[in-house]
């Protein structure tokens, strides 16, 4: 609106949202994420229901209540179950991570493994295949962790060398010299090592398949923790968005938030890589279709996330049944089809900013 007067035009500053305006909004953004969640119980019946072998829904539903130790039964219960929690587990874990990462580098193209969290718990994982002799799932779970979690040292330490606080750049920076220097140490192992690259490569490319309530158990309580630190740092991280300076006025501690956060990176794509190996754009791609829908406010950013990262991490895991049956093509192979065009839509459609 513009008022004249004689010879000056003056604009005038747009009022403000009005609170009935808040509240419609806040409704819809509620009503969507309840949307999220259906499709997330939904995806993961499905998840339950389609395999290489096939069972009726009916009977799957009746089993998935009424276990009776047939071999239906068995499949159900004893595969498809924890395959499909894992997927959830992952998911949430490699969403909200990827969103974290994005807000605390304010880098719309960082994912959970731009700390060179993916590469610690790989290097991890090759070492104790090389050198240990570790085979089995449950073992390399545990290295991978501590893989993930000594590599998010190394490069906070990095990063923050010679200041008090670590900044986004300079965190980036020190992820990418660690990576880089991991990838190569696991090419020369996995090099001189033939029988270590044969059982490293199907760990690689991602998968949940072969996995059991067990390796659950023990990725569960970093997720748990990982999810609870990053959801509580979300009101830091808007006020980050504007700028450290502007951060710190409203009464933010940068040091402290930016450490939290790079604790639950760790916690969460750490238990994430540890479990099912490296998949990729799930972090990356799923933060900006939440941001599409939603905004930049980093509260409902995240809890889209960890919603829409499952579903689409269950989605493409039910996907390689059905497209690989009688085998299956893993996970993280049909997660980069799926989400490399999604990222390039996104890019298309509109700019990847954070504000």
């Amino acid at each position: 609106m513009t008022v004249e007067t004689g010879a000056v035009t003056r604009r005038r500053a747009p009022a403000p949202a009005a609170p009935a305006t808040r509240r419609r909004t806040a409704a819809l953004r509620g009503l969507g994420l309840l949307l999220a969640l259906g499709a997330l119980v939904l995806v993961g019946l499905v998840g339950v229901w389609v395999g290489t072998k096939g069972i009726p829904f009916t009977a799957t539903w009746s089993l998935l209540w009424s276990p009776d130790g047939s071999e239906n039964s068995v499949i159900i219960h004893d595969y498809r179950i924890p395959r499909t929690l894992l997927g959830l587990l992952v998911g949430t874990a490699l969403g909200l991570s990827g969103a974290l990462m994005q807000a605390m580098t304010r880098n719309p193209l960082a994912d959970p493994g731009l700390l060179g969290v993916n590469l610690g718990a790989s290097t991890a994982v090759v070492v104790c295949i090389a050198f240990l002799g570790v085979g089995s799932v449950l073992g390399q779970v545990w290295f991978a962790l501590l893989g993930a979690v000594v590599a998010t040292l190394v490069v906070h330490l990095l990063g923050s060398s010679g200041r008090t606080t670590a900044t986004p750049d300079r965190l980036v920076v020190a992820g990418a010299a660690v990576t880089a220097v991991l990838y190569a140490f696991n090419s020369a192992v996995l090099l001189l090592r033939p029988r270590a690259f044969d059982q490293f490569r199907f760990w690689t490319a991602g998968s949940l398949a072969g996995r059991y309530y067990d390796v659950i158990q023990v990725v569960a309580p970093f997720v748990a923790v990982g999810v609870l630190l990053a959801l509580g740092l979300a009101p830091a991280l808007n006020a980050l968005a504007m700028g450290d300076q502007t951060g710190r006025a409203l009464g933010v501690h940068v040091g402290r938030t930016r450490v939290l956060g790079a604790v639950a990176v760790m916690l969460l794509c750490g238990a994430a890589t540890a479990a099912a190996g490296p998949i990729g754009f799930v972090g990356l791609a799923v933060p900006h279709v939440a941001r599409f829908a939603v905004g930049p406010d980093q509260r409902w950013v995240m809890a889209y996330s960890m919603l829409l990262a499952p579903v689409l991490l269950i989605g493409a895991d039910v996907l390689g049944r059905v497209l690989g049956a009688p085998g299956e093509v893993q996970v993280g192979i049909v997660t980069a089809f799926l989400g490399a065009p999604l990222f390039i839509a996104l890019c298309r459609r509109r700019k990847l900013v954070m504000l």
